[in-house]
């Protein structure tokens, strides 16, 4: 037995989460923070069978697509001196973790 563990945009949990439901998967979503721009994301949980992890990972993928998103970044000239210019940074995608699970117990 495997966790698949994906760090996704808030954007796309919501589809990540029903599509994977559809395909008999039981998810878990944690609401989490980080990465570049401090932006939320959501952590979710998926304990599949080895033999349902590249199933796993390909719908995680389908569902998490990349974008590039223009942000306002502060720079620093001198001295109390500051211009706010934007940035394009590319967000979106996921990251995602498989885990070997020695034991699993349903309570």
């Amino acid at each position: 037995m495997k966790l698949v563990l994906a760090i996704v945009s808030n954007d796309d949990s919501s589809s990540v989460s029903t599509a994977l439901n559809k395909e008999n998967y039981q998810v878990t979503r944690l609401a989490t923070t980080g990465g570049f721009l401090r932006a939320g994301n959501t952590t979710i949980i998926v304990g599949v069978e080895d033999d349902q992890v590249d199933g796993c990972i390909a719908i995680i993928d389908k569902e998490c697509s990349k974008r590039t998103e223009v942000v306002p970044s502060t720079a620093s000239y001198d001295i109390g001196r500051f211009a706010q210019f934007p940035v394009e940074v590319q967000v979106g995608g996921a990251t995602v973790f498989v885990i070997d699970v020695e034991q699993f117990h349903k309570l």
